[in-house]
């Protein structure tokens, strides 16, 4: 017996040791594929060395002699951290998911070959200007260069078992398509609308759900800002009323002039709010080349720099939410064709092969009208009557990138204008600052010329009466030079001052976070670069300030609901993810938000001016039909707080930060056992609405969306910006730079955004 359990041992022994040395030789393979950061490596594409250095927290600063080899190298170094999302990102536009995951993203992959943003992106390739092709081709050429170099492939293609294509033109532009679909979300406001008012629900009671951008609150540009002649203001048109306003927010940016500031040079922050996850989607990258030195941050999968500064001056952007996208109700006649100006017009219909993995293929025929796809095919729950999109971006002809690179490049206001004439969509709000001491503000893209009637809110008949019209002329886009206020701020709210000669779009985001910006930057006489830090991290809530006088007014309907009210009216406001008052505010609002649901059919309505009406002037929805007591709009809050502190007790937790975590998830690995090592999460306070801002599910409380990169520039000494993003630069889960970065975002500190830096040297060198 002895002797058998002594060999029992010996085989569990030698057991445990194979699968110490699988585990170790599995580790040692997946690191194999860190990149390599030193020394030299040939590559057939260059004209001349180019100089890559990482400091210490791998930011990358690449030197090389052409432009043409700079973005060759641009893209070489982020194949080289980033390969696996800029595959990730590719299979998403060109709709080829379920090639290497399954028929479990079969749904997306329709959905994405319906609108044909991989065609889009074809044809704007034919037609780039020769120095924006030039760019794009040196860039996949530098993708293609890192494929070829036998390095080997980040651990996710091991695992999914296939290697990457090569890089082609198409393929670089295709995630700038991305992004602005990401940042065009009136299509979906349209068939929200639609939507309700099939429920019944009348144009006026929408006002009343849905209201519109209040008159009192700011704009960021003002009537004295304008060059062009405000019109007097006509009531609003019936199609109009019937179309309320709701809003896409995605960031915060301002610019601060010298007469405000302690240095006498102007300041320039901005935080783009959007998705968190594992990797980011920005690298911290500085590109010099003659003509061009420049930091910031870069796209995974672009060339250039999106959101930085050069040696004379600094840009930042937000997302205007300019409406772009218009839904045509199609009238169907014999099933095959729809009526068009006067007569019957056949679809048009394109088949997209969509190749599964495992060996099966689905065939999907795509209906087109003369807008463009018929995308409510792709809806899971399409509306009985068939809508084409009409979209900016999929037009043949984009110029985005020419754009960016303009601006990367630009020394002046007026270089800086003129590089963005070509710029298409989405619209952002550009906030501008020089060496000089100047700051600006423009709003480009194509926004379309629609006829009168047509606000855009809400599908119209695609009977060729409420054709697009052309785009507005780059003279007549919103811009300001030098305010007599001496800022500009934009968070995602209304644009243009009454009057302004057409509507970029109505749905604009809540005034919150640009109030409270304002507030903070005349609080001070002379601003420094720590009140412009404090400003980005702010977290005090103006939606409790709005809020509270409702909790002055209710009566608690138990003893721990009466101690609660008065913690939250001692309280400040500020979401801390250390308070407990912040926890129960958020709370409490989350279940006011559920007031209107069984007339709009959704289980969370956030509209702050909606229900703050409600709960002052009375609604029908207050009254609780499962209870025989006809219940008042202050006893629906009264009995929100009782269910929100009901949801406190069942968490168990005493913080916000405790239940509201930022998360970044990996894409793929977060559904797998691997998630231990790619995933991440952190504490965050914050809320929909507050400056440094922390959107939560309401059913989850988690955080997916937030400032996904931050960067405050200093005019008078260039070298003392700053800037970081969360998780880190590499996308490799094993490299030391992959989520280093993570606590220094969730903690408010920054990297020094120098263009000049030291560090490990790569020199890649022109081959053979």
């Amino acid at each position: 017996m002895k002797r058998f359990l002594r060999g029992l041992a010996w085989l569990l022994g030698l057991g445990l040791l194979l699968l110490l040395l699988l585990a170790l030789s599995g580790y040692l393979y997946l690191r194999s594929s860190l990149p390599q950061g030193e020394g030299r490596i040939a590559l057939k594409g260059l004209s001349a060395p180019v100089e890559v250095v990482r400091d210490g927290k791998g930011v990358v600063r690449i030197r090389a002699a052409t432009l043409k080899d700079l973005f060759f190298a641009q893209g070489f170094v982020h194949a080289q951290e980033r390969l696996w999302q800029m595959e990730f990102q590719r299979r998403v536009g060109q709709g080829r998911l379920s090639e290497v995951l399954g028929e479990a993203t079969l749904p997306q992959d329709r959905f994405l070959r319906t609108w044909g943003f991989y065609r889009a992106a074809q044809a704007a390739y034919q037609r780039l200007y020769p120095e924006e092709k030039e760019a794009v081709d040196a860039y996949a050429a530098g993708v293609n260069a890192f494929l070829a170099s036998g390095a080997p492939l980040p651990p996710e293609f091991t695992l999914l078992g296939f290697r990457p294509e090569p890089w082609t033109g198409p393929d670089v532009l295709l995630w700038a398509k991305m992004m602005s679909f990401d940042l065009s979300g009136n299509w979906e406001e349209e068939l929200l609308r639609h939507r309700l008012l099939a429920r019944g629900i009348t144009p006026e009671r929408l006002l009343e759900l849905l209201p519109p951008y209040p008159e009192d609150t700011p704009t960021v540009l003002r009537a004295e800002d304008l060059r062009l002649p405000l019109k007097r203001e006509e009531a609003p048109s019936a199609l109009l009323r019937m179309a309320p306003p709701r809003y896409l927010e995605a960031s915060n940016n301002w610019v601060v002039a010298g007469s405000r500031t302690a240095t006498g040079k102007p300041f320039l922050a901005n935080d783009p709010h959007l998705a968190l996850q594992a990797p980011s989607l920005w690298f911290l990258v500085a590109l010099e080349a003659p003509g061009l030195r420049a930091i910031g941050a870069s796209f995974p999968g672009l060339p250039g720099i999106v959101i930085g500064r050069n040696e004379r001056i600094a840009w930042g952007v937000t997302n205007v939410g300019a409406d772009v996208e218009d839904l045509y109700l199609l009238e169907e006649v014999g099933g095959g064709g729809y009526r068009y100006k006067g007569r019957v017009v056949p679809y048009g219909v394109r088949e997209e092969r969509i190749r599964v993995k495992g060996g099966k293929e689905e065939v999907l025929k795509v209906r087109e009208a003369v807008f463009g796809p018929v995308i409510t095919d792709a809806l899971k729950d399409p509306p009985k009557t068939p809508m084409a999109l009409r979209w900016v971006s999929l037009d043949p002809e984009d110029h985005i990138l020419m754009a960016f690179l303009g601006v990367n490049r630009a020394r002046n206001w007026d270089e800086f204008q003129k590089a963005l004439e070509p710029y298409s969509a989405p619209s952002q709000n550009f906030v501008y600052a020089d060496l000089e001491g100047n700051i600006g503000y423009i709003a480009p893209g194509k926004f379309p010329v629609r006829r009168e009637g047509h606000t855009g809110m809400v599908p119209v008949p695609g009977n060729g009466e409420w054709d697009w019209l052309g785009y507005r002329r780059p003279e007549e886009w919103p811009r300001a030079f030098n305010p007599p206020r001496g800022y500009i701020v934009t968070a995602n709210h209304k644009v243009t001052p009454k009057g302004f000669p057409y509507a970029l779009t109505y749905d604009w985001a809540e005034p919150y976070r640009a109030e409270r910006i304002e507030e903070l930057l005349l609080a001070k006489e002379k601003l420094s670069l720590e009140d412009m830090k404090a400003i980005q991290q702010d977290q005090k809530s103006l939606l409790y300030r709005d809020f509270r006088p409702v909790l002055e007014l209710l009566s608690p309907l138990s003893e721990r609901a009466r101690a609660w009210r008065e913690r939250l009216l001692a309280w400040d406001g500020t979401m801390a993810a250390s308070s407990e008052e912040a926890l129960v505010f958020a709370l409490w609002y989350t279940e006011l938000t559920r007031l209107p649901q069984r007339e709009v059919g959704e289980p969370f309505w956030d509209e702050p001016r909606y229900l703050l009406k409600a709960l002052k002037e009375g609604d029908p929805n207050c009254d609780q039909p499962e209870t025989q007591y006809k219940e008042s709009c202050l006893d629906f809050a009264a009995l929100a707080l009782e269910w929100a502190l009901d949801r406190k007790e069942a968490l168990g937790a005493r913080a916000w930060g405790e239940v509201h975590r930022a998360r970044f998830p990996h894409a793929v690995l977060t559904h797998t056992p691997l998630k231990r090592l790619s995933d991440r999460e952190v504490a965050f306070g914050g809320d929909r609405y507050t400056v440094n801002v922390g959107p939560f599910d309401p059913k989850a409380l988690a955080m997916g969306h937030g400032p996904s990169y931050r960067q405050i520039v200093d005019l008078s000494d260039m070298e003392r910006s700053l800037f970081v993003h969360p998780m880190g630069q590499s996308g490799h889960f094993l490299s030391a730079h992959y989520a280093d970065l993570l606590p220094l975002w969730a903690s408010g500190a920054y990297l020094p955004m120098r263009l000049g830096g030291e560090g490990r040297t790569l020199l890649l060198e022109p081959g053979r």
